[in-house]
């Protein structure tokens, strides 16, 4: 459901498994759908949205529209019966996310929030790493996500569709540290507005789980950047490539040595294709399920709330 550039990726990865097969996407035009469907083989173009879900070969569907779109067609394919994978963020707002996944339930659905970082080797081998003791207690988390968005009618850029710094790529910085340290108790942030109104550059500040503190900065108008960086009282874990996974490896760092650990290459979106279709067979869960959703909309939203109030904001 869409034809913008994160499809495309997507189709990258799904067509590097035999788990799923594409049959149809839908665009809000005809010709825009006939086009994209020649161009990435695919066999059935839609030209709306709610034709595609009134297909009765389509299985599941895979929702990248712009965010703010995100919660209701989420919501129209669960209610058409179609297991449904949502392009990250699923919502901003934490009452939106819950509805989501207890329509998923009651329909006996699968509903995931697609974050393919997290079905990456690398990211699993970090959190081995910090769980297994290799930088002592972990005591601090640093992540950065940016680039310079160029393009006026860039969506990204749009309030109305909930575009923002924060909800493009700093929600990667905080699920990074929400795996790795714990939900979030207490949050700070600060932005600067730009585009139609939104975030294009924003900072924040997180107290997670067992004292662990955590910042990052994310942006639309910054330099590119991706970093993360777990610091412990016996060391530390860098990656210069942890939301991408395009050349994963993971730096340890201990006693003035540094120690790279080689990750295997592998397109995070084929595993994560690959999760997705086994959790519709009952062959495995879903690696991202409703309380890691709901506890990163619940994040978002705190951080919104802080940044615009000028306010730390204690979560419940």
């Amino acid at each position: 459901m869409s034809t913008a550039r994160i499809s495309h990726l997507f189709l990258g990865g799904a067509r590097q498994t035999d788990s799923v097969e594409i049959v149809a996407l839908a665009s809000r035009e005809q010709a825009v759908a006939e086009r994209y469907a020649r161009e990435h083989r695919i066999e059935r173009a839609h030209g709306s949205y709610p034709k595609l879900l009134a297909d009765p070969l389509v299985e599941a569907v895979y929702v990248a529209l712009p965010n703010a779109l995100h919660v209701e067609w989420t919501l129209r394919a669960l209610q058409a019966g179609k297991h449904v994978l949502c392009e990250k963020p699923l919502s901003r707002r934490e009452a939106d996310v819950r509805d989501a996944f207890k329509l998923a339930e009651r329909r006996g659905l699968v509903l995931m929030e697609g974050f393919m970082y997290r079905h990456h080797p690398q990211t699993k081998r970090l959190k081995e790493l910090v769980d297994g003791g290799a930088i002592g207690r972990l005591r601090m988390i640093r992540g950065a996500f940016s680039f310079v968005a160029t393009s006026s009618s860039d969506v990204r850029l749009s309030a109305a569709l909930w575009g923002g710094a924060l909800m493009d790529v700093g929600c990667y910085c905080v699920n990074g540290a929400r795996l790795i340290g714990g939900e979030p108790q207490r949050v700070g942030a600060e932005q600067a507005i730009g585009g139609d109104g939104v975030d294009v550059a924003f900072a924040a500040t997180m107290r997670l789980g067992d004292d662990v503190l955590a910042h990052f900065d994310a942006g639309l108008a910054l330099a590119a950047c991706d970093e993360l960086e777990l610091v412990g009282d016996a060391g530390s874990l860098f990656l210069d490539d942890p939301w991408h996974c395009r050349k994963p490896v993971i730096e340890l760092r201990r006693g003035g040595d540094a120690e790279r650990i080689e990750i295997e290459a592998v397109d995070p979106y084929r595993l994560e294709v690959e999760n997705m279709s086994a959790a519709i067979r009952g062959e495995a869960p879903p690696l991202l399920g409703r309380d890691d959703a709901v506890g990163q909309a619940r994040a978002i939203e705190a951080l919104y709330r802080a940044a615009t109030s000028g306010q730390a904001v204690t979560l419940t």
